[in-house]
């Protein structure tokens, strides 16, 4: 039941962010563990955008691929990711990006279990050290492609 909570100022507006973490097929690019991205589906409603895409991770000689369920809400700042099937017994992820002075907040919330006891042994410790640097990466990554600001 490993959870990570993070919450970090950028110099970047929370438009900006919102587009970058909402550009899921560019994670391969810079996101640590992540190998391939595939957008299975795209649904446009009400504003709002439905993905449902596969993610292939790994670590050494480990392997794992799983889908989830992307709800882009642009006009709240928010994406909301449900965990439809894999090697997880659940998984959720919240990403909020709220306008602040010289930049934004974003907010970066992820609980999720491994179906099996030993891939979450030997996945936990990584997956934990890779979470608390998705914050970094994805701020290096608004660096390059909005530019380095100085908050």
């Amino acid at each position: 039941m490993p959870k990570f909570e993070a919450t970090r100022h950028v110099a970047h507006t929370a438009d900006e962010m919102f587009a970058l973490v909402a550009d899921i097929e560019a994670y391969p690019q810079f996101l640590p563990l992540c190998e391939s991205l595939t957008v299975r589906s795209r649904k446009e409603r009400d504003g709002r955008t439905i993905l449902v895409a596969d993610m292939s991770i790994g670590y050494k000689a480990i392997r794992e691929t799983f889908t989830t369920q992307v709800l882009l809400n642009p006009a709240e700042h928010a994406i909301d990711v449900k965990y439809i099937d894999g090697p997880f017994k659940y998984l959720s992820n919240i990403w909020r990006f709220d306008p602040a002075d010289n930049g934004c907040e974003v907010h970066f919330f992820i609980d999720y279990e491994f179906k099996s006891r030993i891939l979450g042994a030997v996945m936990g410790t990584m997956f934990d050290r890779a979470f608390r640097m998705f914050s970094e990466a994805f701020e290096k990554r608004a660096d390059v492609i909005y530019g380095a600001t100085s908050a």
